[in-house]
Formats: C-alpha cells, structure tokens, sequence
C-alpha cells in the first residue's frame, strides 16, 4: 500500500501492508483466542478498516505497526510496531511497542523479536526518548513479553483504560516502560 521503511531481523520482515494482508488479519483479528484479551473480536470490516488507520499512522510519522512476515515461508504472520497512544492517560502522551500475532505464530519469539527490532527503530532512528506497553492485567503472554524487551514495570503506573466501561472485566492495564538508555544498555541479543 505504502513505501516505507522496513525493517528485517533474523527470521523476520516487518513491511507496510500490502492487499493480499486483507484476509488473513481480518481471519485473525476475528479468531477468539487472539482476541481474548480485547473487548470482543473484529469484523471484517472493522479489521479493514483497521489496517487503512495503520497506514495514515505511517505517513503521520515514518513508523507504525508493520505488517510481520516470517521470511523463510513469506507468511504473513501478524503486526508488531510502534504506535502512538490513542487516548488521554496519566502517561500520555506516549508513544506504545504493539504487536498481535496470529495463534500459529505463538510460542515461536516472534513478538520479542520483532517489537525489540521496532524499539530498535524507535529509539535510532525516529529518536524517541521513552517507549511504552500496555494490557489487561489478564494477559500474561503479552507482559512476558514486555519483561523480555527489557520493560519495566510500575504497579503505581497500572490504570483503567478510559475505553473500557468501569469493571468490565479488561479494564484493569498494567502499563511498562523502556528508555532510550536502558534499552541502549540492555544491547541487542540477536
């Protein structure tokens, strides 16, 4: 769809969207284990629409939430990326590390590998200062995730997403955070 940077690890390609993206994220954002740790999976419609506000994110600020494709098998696989928060919170404005990935792409490091190339590109290259993640305090996969990025985490930092309805059972996020300089401290592992 767009041009853009791209960005590529060992196993991975992290590129703009292209069309044939389409249906299988919008098979993965409608699939309820993926979605689980979200108010409620998306239509089609909505996961289209989805991707067009990814790529008006891209042209906003030279990064967004790539498209994830593994390079051995050219399957596309997911997102990962940075994004910036789209709501008002106590640590916003801010810019979030994000990624979901598809359940045939679980367990494999994927998600670690390829938000930590974005921090990477967040931190080198659009000079970003400080970088933050967020979920439901439900969803363990993703926090391990973050602690494996380096993250830290805060408990006072913890807050309940102005998106959500009062006690609904995903409101409760924890939030995490990384600097430019832990981040440059902790080095790449690849």
């Amino acid at each position: 769809m767009g041009e853009g940077p791209e960005l590529r690890t060992r196993r991975l390609l992290l590129r703009r969207w292209r069309e044939a993206d389409r249906e299988p994220f919008a098979a993965l954002n409608a699939d309820p284990e993926v979605m689980a740790h979200f108010p409620h999976p998306l239509t089609r419609d909505r996961s289209h629409r989805m991707i067009e506000l990814i790529e008006a994110e891209f042209e906003r600020h030279d990064f967004g939430l790539w498209a994830l494709e593994v390079i051995d098998t050219g399957q596309f696989v997911g997102f990962a990326g940075l994004n910036e928060v789209g709501f008002t919170a106590q640590f916003t404005p801010a810019i979030e590390v994000g990624w979901r990935l598809a359940r045939t792409a679980w367990g494999h490091g994927y998600a670690t590998e390829a938000a930590r190339a974005a921090l990477a590109y967040g931190f080198d290259n659009a000079v970003l200062s400080e970088v933050v993640s967020f979920t439901a305090v439900t969803n363990l996969r993703s926090q391990a995730v973050m602690r494996r990025l380096g993250m830290t985490h805060d408990p006072a930092d913890d807050f309940d997403h102005p998106q959500l309805p009062a006690r609904h059972r995903l409101s409760r996020h924890v939030l995490y955070r990384i600097t430019a300089e832990r981040f440059a401290r902790l080095g790449d592992p690849r």
